[in-house]
């Protein structure tokens, strides 16, 4: 099992956005020393939330300032953009940084309609289901070859000629799960986003999955996890998260609390409580060795090959200090030296 990091670039409350994306490279860099798989950067527009509406500039940046540790997209949100010109960025990418680079890709798009149609005016993916399938498959053609004889873009030649990402496909559904099965893709389950459907989706995945190529099926879960040195510390630096949660219902998409804000905020308030009929809950908050257990549980039932933990914590030291007492209760520094990483 491995352990990897998507961060979102969240903006704490109080500070700016250019001070989230530097805590991004931060917190990448430790993530790089400590053994960890992966450093995703999400995308997100027009919210004070999130600022990080450019994954692969920050791919870039990332890979730059770091190592060992594979890089990527988490996720591009291909219906706002021209296949062609993803792969031409992605290329580019692995070809300054060889191996390591990974593209996520989503099918959501991460911001209201009126910001969707600011970044492709005229598109139809708010409404065709055809419209992303039919752009994953060129993105997928552009990068490995493929266009069917005859085909206009089967005549482009990529630049640069040599290399390319590793592609993931980003589900929340059975339905996208049986999807990127079919096309014998590795998927990344947004499990904090719908827990209730992790199970089902994983089945999904593995039933429909096509592995005449001799491609194997690999799962990766996104799950929240808020640790501490003990379970008060954990629930202390969690209440921002629940209090962004709340607001985020409500539609306020505000820059993410402090601890002692949020608890402050929360008195008095009904919070939801759909985790309730979730076999694992959408959020992992404890001591070390309770991350442990619960990860360790969901790998035993859903045959993981990989967590990619998500930690939307407000102040950057107790956000890598969550991260770091991961990585010694898992012996991730350890297993990097093992592998002469």
């Amino acid at each position: 099992m491995k352990l990897s990091v998507l961060d979102q670039s969240v903006v704490p409350e109080g500070s700016t956005p250019a001070t989230a994306l530097r805590n991004s490279l931060d917190l990448a860099g430790l993530a790089d020393r400590l053994g960890y798989h992966r450093y995703w950067l999400a995308e997100h527009h027009a919210t004070p939330s999130f600022a990080g509406p450019a994954p692969e500039i920050m791919v870039a940046r990332v890979a730059a300032e770091t190592r060992r540790i594979r890089v990527g997209s988490g996720g591009v949100l291909l219906p706002h953009y021209s296949p062609l010109k993803v792969a031409e960025v992605f290329r580019v990418l692995d070809a300054l940084s060889p191996g390591r680079i990974d593209l996520g890709i989503g099918r959501g798009i991460g911001a209201s309609s009126i910001e969707a149609h600011a970044l492709a005016p005229g598109s139809s993916a708010d409404g065709d289901e055809t419209e992303f399938p039919r752009k994953l498959a060129e993105l997928l053609a552009f990068l490995h070859g493929g266009f069917p004889d005859g085909h206009p873009y089967g005549r482009i030649q990529l630049m640069p000629t040599a290399g390319a990402p590793e592609v993931w496909l980003l589900v929340a559904s059975p339905q996208s799960a049986e999807f990127a099965g079919r096309l014998g893709l590795p998927v990344s389950i947004a499990h904090f986003g719908r827990p209730q459907v992790t199970r089902s989706v994983v089945e999904s995945y593995r039933a429909a999955f096509d592995s005449r190529d001799g491609a194997r099926p690999r799962v990766q879960i996104g799950v929240g996890v808020y640790c501490g040195p003990t379970e008060e510390e954990a629930q202390r630096v969690f209440a921002s998260q629940r209090l962004f949660r709340l607001r985020m219902g409500r539609g306020l998409l505000l820059p993410l609390p402090s601890p002692e804000a949020a608890l402050d905020g929360l008195r008095g308030e009904v919070e939801p409580l759909a985790d309730e009929v979730a076999e694992w809950p959408r959020c992992v908050v404890g001591d070390p060795d309770h991350v442990h257990k619960t990860l360790t549980s969901m790998v035993d039932a859903l045959e993981v090959d990989e967590f990619m933990l998500l930690s939307t914590i407000h102040a950057p030291r107790d956000r890598m200090r969550s991260y770091e007492l991961i990585a010694r209760r898992f012996g991730l520094a350890a297993q990097g030296e093992d592998q002469g990483v």
